[in-house]
């Protein structure tokens, strides 16, 4: 018995595994992750802004984004491997964002005074309930505007009608828009965090780091908000 714990204790462990196990592993697999997302999200909300355009044009992109890769792939084959993909790097994402957090409360088990650092900014106050909101986010979305279980009025290939009957409804708007906010200062923080963990940032660079990850957050916020505010005003119907 003891021989075959010892065995299992110097065995060898593939490079991968090994590197997930450090801190700037699971640092890493975030800052990828993360910045898969971020693209991910500009060219959604880009798509999201055609709802301006009309109910025929929104709803003929809708049924576009089922055809990319034809004829090699299937209809509707590119948009689940794209949902596969995302699934993927989101377990990796929020599973790298746990395990280091946990690391992180066993490195300093005394809480910093007044239970915050000092010198923290409300974005990095935030990161971690800000995660766990969006994850949650994430879920109800799907199951809103892709499956349509809770959605009011969920009708099979009319995403523009989709649209408007939630953002018809005060809560769901209240619970888009706190998510969106929780987005934006995630992407604040995250994009920096992101740059300094892939070796990017420099000294000269910090600030206009900084300034990308700050841009990047208000348009992505903004640019996602207006659809809600759209059909609230009344410009989306």
């Amino acid at each position: 018995m003891v021989a075959e714990r010892t065995a299992r204790a110097v065995s060898p462990v593939s490079p991968v595994v090994a590197f997930w196990r450090t801190t700037i592993g699971k640092k890493t697999v975030m800052a990828v992750s993360g910045l898969l997302f971020v693209l991910f999200l500009i060219a959604h909300m880009v798509g999201n802004l055609k709802i301006f355009a009309g109910a025929a044009e929104f709803d003929a992109y809708g049924a576009w984004l089922r055809t990319i890769g034809e004829p090699v792939l299937s209809h509707g084959w590119y948009l689940w491997i794209q949902r596969v993909g995302l699934l993927v790097a989101l377990v990796a994402h929020v599973t790298a964002a746990a395990q280091l957090s946990a690391r992180d409360l066993r490195a300093r088990p005394v809480k910093y005074a007044h239970g915050q650092r000092v010198r923290a900014t409300y974005a990095t106050r935030t990161m971690r309930w800000g995660g766990v909101i969006l994850a949650l986010f994430v879920v109800w979305h799907v199951l809103d505007l892709t499956v349509g279980v809770v959605n009011p009025d969920f009708r099979h290939g009319q995403p523009h009608h989709n649209v408007v009957v939630d953002f018809q409804v005060w809560w769901i708007n209240l619970i888009y828009i706190v998510a969106m906010v929780m987005l934006g200062l995630h992407i604040n923080h995250g994009f920096a965090s992101a740059a300094q963990t892939l070796g990017v940032t420099r000294p000269a660079r910090r600030r206009a780091i900084r300034a990308v990850g700050t841009t990047l957050a208000v348009v992505l916020t903004a640019g996602y908000l207006v659809v809600p505010l759209g059909v609230m005003t009344g410009m989306v119907s």
